[in-house]
């Protein structure tokens, strides 16, 4: 019996050996295909972009339509976002005006504008007396010399009240707290300025929306369009690759990766546009409004949403590449 213990131990040794080899094989096959994708991947985004540079001309024309669709949309967003700045900044227009009960005593004066400075819906509280407004009536009334003659000042304390919101519901209910008030003969505020204000902002973000689809769908036709003369030209070398076994996601890839860099290339584009747009009129705003004592300047867009324009510019191009290239592709097999 002694002699067979060494053979069984022979031949369960070799029987473990083939399982062993049998995973590495799979290990490094998935290793060596991951990294075959990978180089493909990475291989074809550099050829793609410097096949576009080839044909600088076509590619320019192509990165213009592209940059001109998106930067419209772009442009209403940066009117819309200044307009509404401009609103926020007319704090003149959306102050409360508080007239109080003739002959209020100071300390319940001081007492509510305590609390109105200590109210989350207020930014700031003025109080002016009587006589400053008196003085301010008659600078701007042009009736100096009759109100000289008055016996005594008719006008009462008033609480200038500016908001920190220019919500309408918010407003009002301000509003309604200040007229419930003690010492509160009347709370007054324009509310029209502030309902054509945001009806004009939900009016014009609809426009954009808009506008953005359209353009959108420009974008993919521009893209699409340019990538089916792409695939018409390499029609024969497409037959070749299918013939020797290639996979539609390998023969699909380059012109993936040419719609993203046409896309991409007009966000970029795009961004240039505005830049010098808002540099064009950034000067006569400036003065415009210096003439009215206002420090309002147009801004851009932020290093955000700059980003943000590039990389939806770059998605549109590749979503066109991508509905030209499933069109097209279907219809080029060998026979």
């Amino acid at each position: 019996m002694s002699p067979r213990r060494p053979t069984a131990r022979k031949t369960a040794a070799p029987a473990a050996k083939p399982r062993s080899q049998g995973a590495s094989q799979s290990r490094t096959r998935l290793t060596d295909r991951l990294d075959s994708w990978q180089a493909h991947h990475s291989t074809t985004a550099v050829e793609s972009l410097q096949r576009l540079f080839r044909t600088p001309l076509q590619s320019l024309l192509t990165w213009l339509v592209v940059a001109v669709a998106v930067a419209l949309p772009a442009a209403l967003y940066l009117v819309l976002s200044n307009v509404q700045n401009l609103g926020y900044s007319w704090q003149d227009s959306g102050q409360m005006s508080v007239f109080l009960v003739r002959d209020s005593r100071p300390e319940a004066i001081d007492a509510l504008r305590t609390s109105l400075n200590e109210d989350a819906r207020v930014d700031q509280v003025e109080h002016v007396p009587p006589s400053a407004a008196l003085e301010e009536f008659k600078s701007y009334s042009g009736l100096g010399r009759v109100l000289e003659g008055l016996d005594e000042n008719p006008l009462p304390d008033v609480l200038l009240v500016r908001p920190a919101t220019n919500d309408p519901e918010a407003l009002t209910e301000l509003r309604d707290h200040l007229s419930g008030q003690a010492i509160v003969a009347e709370a007054r505020l324009d509310m029209a300025w502030v309902k054509r204000l945001q009806e004009m902002m939900v009016l014009g973000q609809r426009v954009v929306l808009a506008l953005a689809a359209l353009l959108a769908l420009g974008v993919l036709l521009a893209v699409g369009n340019t990538i089916r003369l792409a695939i018409e030209n390499r029609r024969d070398e497409i037959l070749v690759v299918k013939l020797v076994g290639g996979t539609d996601a390998f023969v699909r890839r380059p012109f993936l990766y040419t719609g993203f860099w046409y896309g991409l290339g007009g966000g970029i584009l795009a961004l240039v546009l505005l830049a010098l747009g808002l540099w064009w009129l950034s000067g006569p705003v400036a003065r415009l409004a210096d003439l009215y004592q206002s420090d309002f300047r147009l801004q851009g867009l932020d290093l955000t949403q700059s980003l943000q324009l590039v990389l939806l510019s770059g998605l549109l191009g590749l979503v066109g590449a991508w509905l030209a290239v499933a069109r097209h592709l279907i219809q080029i097999e060998p026979r």
